[in-house]
């Protein structure tokens, strides 16, 4: 685990002002240590639970969820910068995938395998102590992604969440106490990654961990659970193509395109950033575009009209600035000027379709525009990233949408579409973009061990 660290407390900022919205105690080892101790006597108790009776009470804690609706919507926009209009549907998630994990309580069944000489049945049975590490883009619902499934499998969860983004999770935790679930179930422990996130890691108590957040420290984590032939999901990076065919409805990809990669102010892994156009209709694709992208409403998050808000942090926005120099020829929308973490909506025109901001992840409201010639060479491009998360495909021909479903190389494909995530299917990615699959019908068995029992019935 790791060693002795000083405590202290993190300032909270709202994005949008920078002003300190909270200050909230730093967890240490220390504390992770002690945490899990508390979680597995917690377990123990869960886990005898009868069925129905944890799956009544996660459906009363999305009850509670869905009563501080609008309470967990706020924070959410003071503390990630999110327009309120995104902040109620996050909160609204976290209320679905509790109710929607509750119902697989009790149908989370083995299997009995045909076998000679008796009876051979498959039990699946609960990990223990399960730790989540949840991102500051989405903090809400992809909390939510591993704590659902979990508890409903039977296991004890210990939540960190980003350091800049902990109030929507530490109300989370106070709102299933007062629901019901047994104390110390679901614990929330705010912290530095380097801190909190490696004693969770690499605790020898905590039975697998769910990692959603960069490429780079995915890797880490995953090099430090081998250590301890941990069980591990990560979802991590994305750079998803937008692939619009000559035949497609140009005006209806076009509309579609702006939020594509906008909303969540392009904080988003699944984001569109990578749009490739067929060269017969490439220009009038960017003509469509440009009025799209320059008449998003940028501006206070709380504000109904808004569409985009600021990125999450000085450091992101620093991030975002050093993909996109000023002489870059493209499109530019508009963001305020002041106090606040604002980039204005960009699109890219005229690069390399290997230069940084065309296979990089910028996350951040920039999108790279690249002409393709057929649906090889479409293929090709989309292909031509370390990433496979998501991506769409633009296309009025049933057998060109389902062959180049087939060869990129993505975990999630929208045909005519720009949806990546819905609680009731899977959700992961390629290549460096992750490991493992949440949400759907199989989320509940993936915090499970499957036990093999065969029992004899010959004389």
């Amino acid at each position: 685990m790791s060693g002795a660290y000083e405590p202290y407390e993190h300032q909270v900022l709202n994005p949008a002002t920078e002003e300190v919205i909270a200050t909230v105690p730093a967890a240490t080892a220390a504390d992770v240590d002690a945490a899990v101790a508390r979680a597995a006597r917690a377990q123990a108790t869960w886990a005898a639970l009868a069925p129905a009776d944890r799956a009544r009470l996660l459906r009363r804690f999305a009850t509670a969820v869905d009563e501080h609706l609008e309470e967990l919507a706020q924070l959410e926009v003071r503390e990630a910068g999110h327009t309120v209009g995104n902040a109620r549907w996050e909160a609204g998630n976290v209320r679905d995938l509790l109710d929607y994990a509750a119902g697989g309580v009790e149908r989370l069944t083995g299997r009995q395998i045909p076998v000679t000489g008796g009876l051979d049945i498959t039990i699946l049975e609960p990990l223990g102590v399960v730790g989540v590490i949840a991102p500051w883009n989405f903090p809400m619902p992809i909390a939510a992604w591993g704590t659902a499934p979990a508890l409903a499998a039977g296991n004890a969860v210990i939540l960190k969440p980003a350091e800049t983004t902990p109030l929507t999770a530490l109300r989370l935790a106070e709102l299933a106490l007062a629901a019901g679930l047994p104390e110390h179930l679901f614990q929330v422990l705010p912290g530095a990654g380097a801190v909190a996130g490696d004693a969770l890691v690499e605790h020898p108590g905590v039975a697998k961990i769910v990692f959603t957040g960069s490429t780079r420290v995915g890797k880490q984590i995953m090099a430090k659970c081998a250590q301890r032939v941990k069980r591990v999901t990560l979802e991590l990076g994305g750079k998803s193509a937008n692939i619009v065919f000559a035949d497609a409805d140009v005006e209806a990809a076009a509309a579609a395109a702006p939020m594509s990669f906008l909303d969540n102010s392009g904080q988003d892994c699944c984001a569109r950033t990578r749009i490739l156009v067929q060269r017969p209709v490439y220009d009038r694709f960017l003509e469509l575009l440009a009025p799209g992208v320059e008449s998003v409403v940028v501006g206070d998050p709380a504000d109904e009209k808004t569409q985009m808000g600021p990125l999450i942090s000085r450091t992101q926005l620093e991030r975002v600035r050093a993909y996109v120099p000023g002489d870059l020829p493209g499109i530019r929308g508009t963001a305020p000027e002041g106090p606040g973490f604002w980039f204005a909506p960009t699109v890219v025109t005229g690069v390399a379709p290997d230069a940084p901001v065309a296979v990089e992840e910028v996350f951040g409201p920039v999108a790279v525009v690249l002409p393709f010639d057929d649906e090889a060479d479409a293929v090709r491009l989309a292909n031509a990233t370390e990433y496979g998360l998501s991506g769409s495909i633009w296309t009025r021909d049933v057998g060109r949408a389902l062959r180049v479903s087939g060869a990129v190389a993505a975990g999630n494909l929208s045909v005519n579409s720009h949806s990546s995530v819905r609680y009731w299917t899977p959700f992961g990615g390629y290549k460096q973009s992750g490991l493992g699959r949440e949400l759907g019908p199989d989320a509940l068995a993936a915090f499970t061990e499957t036990k093999n029992v065969f029992i004899s019935t010959e004389a």
